[in-house]
């Protein structure tokens, strides 16, 4: 099974925007339920993309410039990058299918 590795303001640029993949960057909070109730859809998407997408996880408490950078205002927030450019985002928890939905069309 994929695990979903944590990203940082360090290495956002390197493990996101120079990855040849399309990435999947969740942005959450510990203290937040919706992000947990979104986690184990994340985790079935890790494994169903394996090799196609890449999925990673910003923490906003510990990277609050990203979040700002990213102008994230509520969490979950998940934004879709490819070829180092942010092509979606979507916010709340959502269905896996809606999820699927969004993210095929970029794959």
């Amino acid at each position: 099974m994929a695990e979903i590795m944590a990203v940082n303001e360090t290495d956002f640029e390197e493990k996101v925007i120079r990855e040849q993949l399309p990435v999947l960057v969740d942005f959450w909070a510990p203290w937040c339920a919706p992000c947990k109730m979104i986690a184990p859809v994340l985790d079935d998407l890790a494994a169903t993309y394996q090799g196609r997408l890449k999925i990673l996880k910003v923490n906003v408490d510990e990277n609050p410039q990203l979040a700002g950078q990213y102008q994230v205002m509520g969490i979950p927030a998940m934004l879709l990058f490819k070829g180092g450019a942010l092509v979606d985002s979507f916010v709340g928890v959502m269905p896996k299918q809606t999820l699927v939905g969004k993210i095929e069309p970029h794959l």
